[in-house]
């Protein structure tokens, strides 16, 4: 049996049963992956990062023939600059987005006035307390053990959620070191509503990904991801590769010159192609699963963590 849903506060904005988020990772983050991740009960996402929005539409249109669960969609703003991107997203008809890499002022009215909830991606602090001014429905707090682009102070899932829950009562989806239900409930525990997972769902049998990058996660050690570009923006946590390496000394470089060929990595299987974005948690992944059996043993892991704790010091 699936363990039973979740009603709080994020369950009522997503429409899922569980309060998890799989992460919008560029090309990743299509109808094959989100769509296994709503049969689960959780939330897919689908991404805007490429900037490939012919692509996310026709995306968006598989998600409706693939299922009828509700999904949502991330708006990578410093990556679809130049675009009608609010209008683009309006007309996709979902209900729940996230936006990031920018500042959530130009579009979150507008969102909400089409019935749209915002949750916006905050890496500190300050960056969660301008979110909050700017009117979002939540915050998605980012530790800096997460994979991907990061802000170049990082700040750890740990420290960050209960500091940002001490400004707010909206509610907070955490990310960032993520993988189980352990790892969720301390989320919990922390002040979080919800949970999101990347690495996690890179790993999966429904990622699109090449064998040769989801082994690569399996096969790394918690101590096997580089911080780079920390003197300029963005900065961003990868695996360790020969390519980055080689970066890691660099205090600035230019980052997309070495994303340029991002999807022979992921999707070519050439590690060295470009820089490959995970997070440490990968130390914690030893196994391709599906995405159903990783979403109810995360919640079912969940339930029996937070139920030994009360059993032990309620």
């Amino acid at each position: 049996m699936a363990p039973k849903p979740i009603k709080n506060r994020v369950t009522a904005m997503t429409g899922a049963d569980y309060p998890i988020i799989q992460a919008p990772m560029g090309w990743i983050a299509r109808a094959q992956l989100a769509s296994a991740v709503c049969a689960a009960g959780a939330t897919g996402i689908i991404e805007t990062s490429s900037g490939e929005l012919d692509n996310v539409k026709a995306e968006v249109a598989k998600m409706r023939e693939l299922t009828d669960r509700p999904f949502g969609m991330n708006v990578a703003l410093a990556f679809v600059r130049g675009t009608n991107i609010v209008d683009f997203v309006i007309e996709q008809g979902i209900k729940f987005v996230t936006t990031s890499a920018g500042s959530p002022s130009v579009c979150t009215a507008p969102f909400q006035e089409a019935g749209i909830k915002v949750f916006h991606v905050v890496p500190t602090l300050e960056g969660a307390l301008k979110a909050i001014d700017d009117g979002v429905d939540g915050l998605l707090v980012e530790g800096g053990e997460g994979g991907g682009f990061k802000n170049p102070s990082p700040v750890s899932t740990m420290v960050l959620l209960p500091l940002v829950r001490s400004r707010t009562d909206l509610p907070i989806i955490a990310a960032g070191g993520i993988t189980d239900g352990a790892t969720m409930a301390a989320a919990f525990a922390l002040g979080a509503d919800g949970v999101q997972m990347g690495t996690r769902m890179l790993t999966s049998a429904e990622s699109p990904v090449h064998d040769n990058w989801k082994q690569a996660v399996i096969n790394a050690a918690e101590t096997d991801t580089v911080f780079l570009n920390q003197e300029s923006k963005p900065a961003l946590r990868a695996l360790k590769t020969e390519r980055t390496a080689a970066l890691a000394p660099l205090g600035k470089f230019n980052v997309f010159e070495h994303m340029a060929d991002i999807q022979d990595l992921y999707f070519g299987g050439d590690m060295e192609a470009a820089i490959p974005l995970i997070g440490q948690v990968c130390g914690r992944i030893d196994a391709v699963r599906p995405v159903r059996e990783v979403i109810e043993e995360t919640m079912s892991e969940f339930y029996d963590v937070i139920g030994n704790l009360h059993n032990t010091y309620g």
